[in-house]
């Protein structure tokens, strides 16, 4: 933080300094240049230069008469006006500083017009010195001013309210009136005054009389009133100033595309986990959009603006070039006609200038750390594996040339594996419609319609509300827990030698049976708070009956134990209610519910029908097990219906 004092140490220092260097006498063809040299000669900016001209140039007429202008240069001097107030921050993130003010002394400014002389004060900036009567005095003895009102002037000076009031009078001489002159130059893009400085009894120029000589000289565009006004109060003589400028056509901007997407597949932004490790799975290069959302805008050509000279001419400018509208595949034009809709859900992408929304993303090859995870509003298509540690999300399908390791998979229509499915006990597939595969192993899947294996399944866990069917050369059934609403149908399930718990259960939603074990086990877990809690609150009406009463800390945690107990029995009493209506659900389905092998069940398979259970005790060939009368019974094998057979379009489980 820079305060005031240490500025002002700063700004007096320098004060010193500026003093120390000498005045230089410079010349240079133009004002301009000669201040530049005076500027090198003094190792200053040239804002920091003050300078008097001892000669005025001359440009010469064809070469003939060229005079050098020369003045006399030297470092302005450091006033408390100067003195800068800053707040700068300290914080290195933003790096911002507050507003710069600087400090301004008061000013008086003397007029002399037709009617007398006038006077104007104006007050201070910030810290900056009041102006005094005396400055005022002096001011208008300077210029001749007689018949004074010294009381009028005081409180001009105290007021200082910026406005010019008549305190005397003065011997007028109309021959020593100050003088303007016009020039215009620059292709009538600029206008200069150039002032010449009254004598004594002279008026000095008003705005309205400068404004009325520029428009005489055919002036009247770009004006600079209120440079006019601050220039007139305190005018430099003889040199020519700008007082109007003209303005350049600008030509209309061309149309554009304002698009709403990245039009480049580049690497999304990396993002720590909350251990500090970098994900570099998650690198999301596909840009997913939805139906009738607005991709693109076509900004229109713009018509341009036309210029003005200073005496009012018109300067002429292009409009913009339009350009046509990239409407790609499966996007529409909104009703304003300018904006690019999409028509499905999908991946936007921009080729060949063209904007498109695919419906299907391809990946050619295998996922892994070069394509990072999936997620993608349509079908999945991979043209490899799905390595260890990845995941693929789709709106639509997901379909695998290739294998999937101990990947994860969710999809809300089918997911179609041609190889087989390694989850190595970690690997998850979730399907809202069906799941194909060549085999299933130490996998979790769930499907909200069937599960079609052609090899076999070996010690997964995999619901299907429909049917889980094993049906193939190799179709075999063994380990893990297997759960279905109509049917699980196999070549084989079981094993002779596997010590491996095989179960199959059906004739109840899996999704619903998940639920009602989650709701029980949350049950217990209550319970066994509650009892807890009894123990406790035992405890402490031990000590009251002991000593009567209850030390504070014992007050407030008996309370506690009071307000968690009418807690618990509140969700007890949600949970029960919830299980009823499942239970109510899974009572009133219909579904018959079967185990089919179609060459042979080994002992040792647990077979699940609704809530009956029969442990395998016998090898059962050509066989389907179906519940009747509360009871699990052996019936001749029946064939799994031709939905299951038939499998997804370009798949069979042949």
């Amino acid at each position: 933080m820079v305060d005031f004092v240490q500025l002002q140490s700063i700004m007096k220092q320098r004060l010193t300094q500026d003093r120390a260097i000498r005045t230089v006498d410079t010349e240079g063809p133009t004002l301009e240049a000669a201040i530049a040299e005076a500027a090198t000669l003094l190792n200053l900016p040239v804002k920091r230069i003050d300078y008097e001209i001892t000669e005025k140039g001359f440009s010469g007429f064809l070469g003939v008469g060229k005079k050098e202008w020369k003045i006399r240069a030297y470092p302005r001097s450091v006033t408390k006006q100067d003195v800068v107030v800053a707040s700068v921050s300290a914080s290195a993130d933003t790096k911002t500083a507050d507003p710069v003010i600087m400090n301004k002394d008061g000013d008086v400014f003397v007029h002399l017009d037709d009617d007398g002389a006038n006077l104007k004060v104006v007050g201070p900036v910030m810290e900056g010195k009041r102006a005094t009567k005396g400055e005022a005095m002096r001011a208008l003895k300077a210029r001749g001013v007689i018949d004074i009102d010294e009381d009028l002037v005081t409180t001009v000076v105290n007021e200082a309210k910026g406005v010019y009031v008549r305190v005397g009078s003065f011997n007028r001489k109309y021959t020593n009136d100050s003088m303007v002159s016009v020039n215009i130059s620059d292709q009538d893009m600029k206008a200069y005054i150039t002032l010449m400085p009254p004598g004594p009894g002279g008026v000095d120029l008003s705005l309205e009389t400068v404004i009325s000589v520029l428009r005489e000289n055919r002036v009247v565009y770009g004006i600079k009133e209120d440079f006019l006004a601050n220039f007139l109060d305190r005018p430099s003589y003889r040199v020519p100033v700008v007082v109007a400028e003209g303005r350049q056509a600008e030509n209309g901007k061309d149309a554009y595309i304002e698009y709403f997407f990245k039009t480049t597949q580049k690497r999304g932004p990396i993002h720590e986990g909350v251990d500090g490790r970098v994900d570099f799975r998650d690198i999301n290069t596909i840009q997913n959009v939805v139906k009738d959302q607005p991709l693109a805008r076509k900004v229109p050509p713009e018509e341009g603006t036309v210029g003005r000279t200073v005496v009012g001419g018109y300067l002429s400018a292009k409009p913009g070039n339009d350009i046509e509208i990239p409407l790609g595949n499966n996007v529409h034009l909104g009703e304003d006609r300018a904006t690019i809709i999409s028509d499905i859900n999908g991946q936007v992408i921009l080729t060949s200038g063209m904007i498109n929304v695919e419906p299907v993303y391809t990946v050619s090859g295998n996922v892994n750390l070069k394509t990072g995870n999936i997620i993608f509003l349509g079908t999945v298509i991979v043209t490899g594996n799905v390595e260890d540690g990845f995941s693929i999300k789709a709106q639509g399908n997901i379909e695998v040339k290739g294998s999937v390791e101990m990947a994860n998979l969710e999809a809300e229509g089918d997911i179609i594996v041609q190889k087989g499915i390694t989850g190595r006990n970690t690997g998850t597939v979730k399907a809202g419609k069906s799941v194909y595969a060549r085999f299933i192993e130490n996998a979790v899947i769930e499907a909200g319609n069937m599960v079609i294996v052609s090899d076999g399944i070996i010690n997964s866990r995999v619901d299907a509300l429909k049917r889980i069917v094993c049906k193939g050369k190799r179709a075999t059934i063994v380990g893990g827990h297997l759960r279905a609403t109509e049917e699980i149908n196999a070549k084989v399930i079981g094993s002779a030698a596997s010590g491996t718990e095989t179960i199959c259960e059906v004739g109840i939603d899996p999704k619903s049976k998940k639920e009602l074990d989650t709701l029980m086990a949350n049950k217990v877990t209550r319970e066994k708070e509650i009892e807890q809690l009894k123990l406790d609150f035992q405890t402490l009406n031990n000590i009251l009956q002991q000593r009567k009463t209850l030390p504070e800390d014992k007050e407030i945690q008996m309370q506690e134990l009071m307000e968690r107990h009418k807690t618990l029995l509140a969700e007890i009493k949600e949970i029960h209610e919830n299980i009823n209506k499942i239970q109510e659900l899974i009572n009133g389905v219909k579904i018959r519910g079967r185990v089919s092998a179609s060459d042979k069940i080994f002992p040792g398979v647990k077979i699940i029908i609704r809530d009956v259970i029969e442990n395998v005790k016998n090898e059962y060939r050509a066989t389907t097990f179906i519940l009747e009368n509360d009871l699990i019974r052996v019936t001749k094998y029946e064939e799994p219906d031709e939905e299951a057979k038939r499998g997804p379009d370009g798949y069979t489980t042949n």
